[in-house]
This record gives C-alpha cells, structure tokens and sequence, in this order.
C-alpha cells in the first residue's frame, strides 16, 4: 500500500469524507502512545461537561441509580432527554444539560460529583474506539458468530483542552484500563450489538411501537422488567432455568445481561431464547393465517382492479 493510499484510507476511517476537525486521522492501537492529563489544575478543567451529548448505555444507568439511591424512573424523568441511538428508530435516553450553564448537572466546579460512576462516554474521552463490523456477524439462522473483530482507536483533540499538553504519557491500553472502559465494554457490548444490527438493516426496516417500548423498558429500568418476567406470562411463554431466574431475581447485572439475550431474540429472532412448545405451534398457526389472510386479500385486490379495468373499457 502507497503512503498517498494509506493517508486517503485514513482520512476516510470515521465515515465521512471530511472528517470531524477535532478527530486525528490516525488509527491508534492499544499500544499507541499519547500524552493527555486531565486535573483540577489545567485551565479548561470541566469545559468539557457542556453543551454536548451524552447518551446513557443500561449500566450506565444502573450504576446511577445505585450512586444516587433513586429509581430509575426518578433519574430518567429528572436528568434525562429523550434520544434515537445511532441514527436508528431505537429509543434511548441522553444526559439533560442545565438550563442555566448548558452543563451536565453533575458536574461543578471542582469536578464531576458522581465521577466513580461516570458514564462510559466521559471516560472514553479522549479515545474513541471504532470497529468495522459493529453490527456482527451471523449464520442463516441469525445467531450471533464471534469474529475477529477489526477495532481500532483516535484520538480527540478539542482547541480548547489543554490535557494534551501535559506530560503524562500513557499507552492507550494503560489509558482505558486507568478510566475503567474495559469493564464498561464489557458491560455495554451486547446491548451496543443490538443497536448497531439495528442500524445495519437501514431505513427500509422499522420497528413497532410496541418493539420500541420493550427496548426502552428493557434498557432503561430493570426493576420493571424484572416485574415482566415474574408478573406476567413471560415465563409462560419463554423456557428459563431455575439457576438463570435464581439469579436475575436477585442480581440486576445479571438481569441486565439477560435482557440482552430477550431483546436480541424478541426484535431480531436469534436463537437466544427458548419458547415452550405450544407457544410455538401457537405462533406458527398465527403467521399462517397471516399468510392465508393476505393471499385471500391479495386476490380481491386484483378481482377488483380487474373489473375497474372492463368497466373503463366498456
């Protein structure tokens, strides 16, 4: 590969053909070095906690619950706006900014109040990580394949921030595990797959209301969709072990995880999810009637334009 070759790939590595000014076109791997520092002492300390979108993943919602001792819903309805992730038709939720100072309202002027538990997209800051086959890989039957995936990193340089001149140097490994982005990663990936399989389908493919409000549900309040597994013919319908409902009863990571598995099986039909065998043979008589329905409507239809055909012709 020429060098010209290699620069036009890079200049073109964020989707666009110019590129964000405030994104380097370089792919960093995790052993790049940068330099950056962020501390009460630099000039521009918390200047970036405003006027900008930070949308919330499920764990980064659980663990605000948990820091702040309110319900879901109260954090959704007192901090929140809602959003569409990724350019899809998915609800999601993004951080509201004071009316005052357009800032995030946990942030003050000596820091970030809730900073142990922060969302993941304040400690990605300033590593972006993107990857080319975000959306997965599947077989004919749409399970998800695991694949060599081809991530790679960039780095985001603000004019305003003045963390790049200092001199603490760090590789970008040695940076993400300081900022605890591998455990978000870790927490956030298969919920990140759904939207970004979501995303790949384009705009041809919609998603019912009644699909968008599980996915919200799902994503934002686990003790609701704790009470929808065991409050209603959930498990009625879906096969769960004993040792699964032991644990999603008790332990909301656990219940997280699980909800994942449910909403890849519920909106894309993966094999994630077993259903009992007479909701099985319930659902497959549904589509056939939905099939035979169709075709009976199919045939009046072009009856009917038949005879508005003779009719003009006579």
């Amino acid at each position: 590969m020429t060098e010209h070759t290699t620069k036009v790939k890079e200049e073109t590595l964020f989707g666009k053909e110019k590129n964000p000014s405030n994104i380097q076109p370089l792919k960093l791997t995790m052993d790049s070095k940068i330099k950056f520092r962020c501390h009460p002492g630099v000039s521009c300390f918390t200047a970036c906690c405003g006027g900008i979108k930070i949308v919330l993943t499920p764990y980064d919602i659980l663990m605000l619950t948990k820091r702040l001792g309110i319900p879901a819903h109260e954090l959704l309805h007192k901090y929140t706006l809602p959003t569409y992730l990724e350019k899809t038709d998915m609800p999601g939720v993004m951080i509201k900014m004071r009316e005052e100072d357009n800032k995030c309202p946990f942030v003050t002027p000596e820091g970030c109040t809730v900073y142990t538990d922060r969302p993941s997209a304040c400690r990605y800051y300033p590593v972006g990580m993107a990857d080319f086959h975000e959306g997965g890989t599947r077989d004919a039957e749409g399970n998800e394949l695991e694949s060599n995936e081809e991530k790679f990193f960039f780095l985001v340089k603000e004019d305003y921030c003045k963390g790049h001149e200092e001199d603490k140097e760090w590789t970008v490994r040695e940076w993400r595990a300081d900022q605890g982005v591998d455990v978000r990663d870790d927490m956030n990936r298969e919920w990140l797959r759904l939207v970004m399989r979501r995303k790949s389908f384009g705009h041809q493919a919609t998603l019912s209301e009644q699909a968008k409000r599980m996915f919200f549900m799902a994503s934002t309040d686990l003790e609701t969709f704790r009470r929808f597994i065991f409050e209603s013919s959930f498990l009625d319908t879906y096969i769960v072990d004993e040792e699964t409902l032991d644990k999603i009863r008790e332990d909301d990571v656990e219940l997280m995880h699980f909800s994942f598995k449910y909403l890849a099986s519920s909106l894309f039909g993966t094999q994630t999810m077993d259903l009992r065998e007479d909701k099985v043979k319930e659902k497959i008589k549904q589509m056939k009637e939905q099939q035979d329905e169709a075709v009976i409507n199919a045939v009046k239809d072009y009856e009917n334009m038949k005879n508005e055909m003779l009719n003009v012709k006579e």
